[in-house]
């Protein structure tokens, strides 16, 4: 009984609050952009629980995870951990977080081979909703057309990269069969350090190579990561 009359205290207490401080209200008022973290995690958790609002258990889950990339990587289990966050709030919680994913990658306005690439920073804006969060390399190779316009993308390989996951015959047996005029290879490194490695700089120059033989151009190897990006032609490694 007394747990409930807790519970019912911490519920009123928000609703008490003036009305530009509640975070459902400021939101409709000014716009989500006018709310804290903690405030948007709140709305989405809508209620608290063991004893604590809304607005409580979102800053225990902030303080917990640090970052909205720790937390969407979370399990289950490690929400466990906080009292309050049962099944129920960590699937709102990740639902939220996917649609943030997925608006991302809407707000590109880029729709396949309406635009042409004219920078290596255009490459990064297009792919990274693609690639954000993801914990495990992915090799990408984009087809464009004599425009620089992307029509297709095909997903080389999914794990550490390596020579014998990338083989320029593979790759360019696609591009070929599509008629494409030239081609740029995408892939992440999940540790958010964008320098090359051995491997990326050596499957580059054998993709670049065989490129020649084949009469497809290769424009670029971008290497990206969650907030950065590094382009191996602007390096110098694409170099004749």
């Amino acid at each position: 009984m007394g747990d409930t009359v807790s519970k019912k205290s911490q519920y009123r207490a928000i609703r008490m609050w003036p009305e530009d401080e509640r975070p459902r209200e400021r939101l409709l008022k000014y716009g989500a952009g006018s709310l804290s973290t903690a405030q948007l995690l709140a709305i989405i958790l809508r209620v608290g629980g063991r004893g604590k609002s809304a607005i409580q258990l979102a800053r225990d889950v902030l303080n917990n995870f640090h970052s909205l990339n720790d937390i969407d990587d979370a399990s289950l289990a490690e929400f466990s951990e906080i009292k309050g966050m049962g099944s129920a709030k960590v699937s709102q919680v990740k639902a939220a977080l996917e649609l943030g994913k997925r608006l991302m990658q809407e707000s590109n306005d880029w729709n396949t081979g309406n635009r042409s690439f004219t920078s290596s920073r255009d490459v990064y804006d297009y792919y990274r909703p693609s690639f954000f969060g993801l914990k495990k390399e992915k090799f990408l190779c984009a087809l464009l057309n004599t425009k620089n316009a992307v029509f297709k993308d095909l997903v080389v390989s999914e794990g550490t990269l390596t020579s014998s996951l990338v083989h320029p015959r593979e790759v360019f047996r696609y591009a070929i069969k599509e008629a494409a005029a030239s081609v740029l290879f995408v892939h992440n490194h999940p540790s958010g350090d964008t320098h090359p490695s051995r491997d990326d700089i050596d499957i580059t120059k054998r993709l670049v190579e065989t490129g020649k033989l084949v009469g497809i151009h290769v424009l670029d190897h971008i290497i990206i990561s969650d907030g950065t990006y590094l382009s191996l032609m602007e390096k110098g490694y694409l170099k004749e």
